[in-house]
């Protein structure tokens, strides 16, 4: 989410910090999620000075079917630094949501979004991707 190493390595560890002192203080984090919606804000907070994603409509394509096979094609770095480049909340709901770790109603909660606005934002960043990946590695008929 931050597309820097250490500022991911400072997040976690503040969230892992934060988890214990508030366990010594005997009030633990309530849930599992609370590790990911901490680390998430503190991601957010270290990267709000950097660059931001500039607003505006973004291309959008279908989901092609030969999605996976544009997708193995990429170096990891191109596939974080779109992921990284994505605005809030969209970068984050994308990261979570291709972790493939979470139900949608525990993205929701992550995320602090009404649960009927996921899907939307999953969709929109799934065929803003498709449109990057097609500029990105074009789809090469294999049958012609």
């Amino acid at each position: 989410m931050t597309g820097d190493l250490d500022k991911a390595k400072d997040a976690f560890q503040g969230t892992v910090r934060e988890a214990a002192l508030r366990s010594a203080r005997g009030e633990p984090p309530a849930d599992r999620l609370w590790f990911f919606r901490d680390a998430r804000w503190r991601c957010l907070a270290l990267t709000d000075k950097d660059l931001q994603a500039e607003p505006g409509h973004l291309a959008e394509h279908e989901v092609a079917p030969f999605a996976p096979a544009q997708v193995e094609q990429l170096h990891v770095e191109q596939l974080a630094a779109w992921v990284s480049a994505a605005p809030e909340p969209q970068r984050s709901a994308m990261a979570l949501f291709y972790l493939d770790e979470f139900s949608q109603a525990e993205l929701a909660s992550v995320l602090e979004l009404k649960p009927r606005e996921l899907p939307q934002l999953i969709a929109t960043g799934r065929r803003e991707f498709q449109a990057w990946l097609d500029a990105v590695v074009p789809h090469v008929d294999d049958e012609a």
